[in-house]
């Protein structure tokens, strides 16, 4: 047994240190994105916000979105009502000083007929939009002023048919936020680097573009409508297949979405459930290998922590396996907290550590055999 766990802990640490060297290694080798000298708005956006029981933000995302610096000739705004319960259908209709349209998924789709309510929500919204390049944001997130140019200028300038962006929490209040933070900025050089290196398919639909036309040639939805998740990594993998080469990430902190951190432990595992619960129908093989080989990793140490006071030698294998983690996700998430400007996570790396393998542990389990969980009040299966 001991044995079998001795190389099983040193074959799962040289592929960790392999797979994030790889990460790092190609997000530096994405270039910045920067605003071309000669940029001039000239594509036609639509921004289309699916938002349930929304009424604490959506009022600050309206104002964000009228804050850019982009030409409201060029710029429509669609607001889904997800059958919300609260107020947030009515603050839309009272917003003013910007145009936007508002649709009722309600009129559409019953409040308890299938569970991809969102993806429905986006694919009205793209029915009724008429915009060249669309642009999904979620009803809770804020931006900077130029946020929507680094997209255009980017689409504008290459002709890709999705574009993925950063997405980064902010305003922490605990430490658990902040836990959440550190490791989401993680999240965002994985995406870039994915996506630059051709080996993932990771995006976040709280900030990501494509073309009206390009959703349609991939049938939209179809396909992957039966999860109540993948609005954006789902449907970046069908754009892939058939768009291979035209697949980007804008990387500049003038393009990243702001949201905020769960506040509590049962809200975040139930959001890292719904995200986990679409990777059975990932196609790539290497995302499913990757997937699979960090899960192990974690498991392996997580049996470590809990073995090594009863099993004489475990201790040495439990501690490489750390030292192997600890140093490569110190290195790699400093240099990703310096590029966002987010510095001061680091000093909650070490905890956090723990954090992120019983998650990661607790997460994968749950996400593969219970396949339950709620979201805005919905219980999903």
């Amino acid at each position: 047994m001991m044995i079998f766990y001795a190389v099983l802990a040193g074959l799962l640490s040289v592929a960790y240190l392999i797979i994030m060297f790889r990460y790092w290694i190609y997000w530096e080798r994405l270039p910045q994105w920067e605003l071309p000298l000669a940029y001039i708005a000239k594509t036609t956006v639509s921004i289309i916000i699916p938002a349930r029981n929304e009424a604490a933000h959506i009022v600050a995302i309206l104002q964000a979105i009228q804050q850019q610096n982009y030409p409201e000739s060029l710029l429509e705004v669609i607001v889904i009502d997800d059958h919300s319960e609260d107020e947030t259908a009515s603050l839309v209709q009272a917003f003013q000083g910007l145009s936007v349209q508002l649709l009722s998924l309600a009129d559409h789709v019953g409040a308890t007929q299938n569970n991809s309510y969102k993806k429905y929500a986006i694919e009205l919204a793209i029915q009724r939009a008429k915009g060249t390049l669309i642009v999904t944001t979620d009803a809770d997130c804020v931006m900077g002023k130029d946020w929507l140019n680094y997209l255009v200028s980017y689409y504008q300038q290459t002709g890709a048919k999705l574009l993925a962006a950063p997405v980064n929490f902010f305003q922490e209040k605990s430490g658990m936020a902040r836990f959440q933070s550190l490791d989401f900025i993680g999240m965002m050089g994985i995406t870039g680097a994915g996506i630059h290196g051709g080996f993932g398919n990771l995006c976040n639909g709280a900030n990501l573009a494509y073309e009206k036309a390009a959703f349609f040639a991939v049938d939209g939805f179809t396909g992957i409508d039966t999860l109540a998740s993948g609005d954006d990594m789902l449907l970046m993998q069908k754009m892939k297949k058939q768009f291979p080469e035209q697949i980007a990430f804008v990387k500049h902190p003038a393009a990243t979405v702001y949201t905020t951190a769960k506040e509590d432990w049962r809200s975040f595992i139930q959001q890292r459930i719904r995200w986990a619960s679409k990777s059975s129908v990932y196609t790539a093989w290497e995302v499913q290998l990757i997937l699979v080989l960090v899960f192990l990793y974690c498991v392996n140490i997580f049996i470590g922590l809990l073995c090594w006071p009863f099993v004489a030698g475990m201790i040495w294998w439990l501690g490489g396996q750390l030292l192997v983690k600890i140093s490569i996700d110190y290195f790699y998430l400093r240099r990703m907290s310096n590029y966002f400007g987010r510095s001061d996570l680091m000093q909650y790396f070490l905890s956090s550590q723990f954090l992120h393998i019983a998650y990661i542990v607790g997460i994968g389990l749950l996400a593969n055999l219970v396949k339950k969980y709620e979201w805005k009040g919905r219980k999903i299966k």
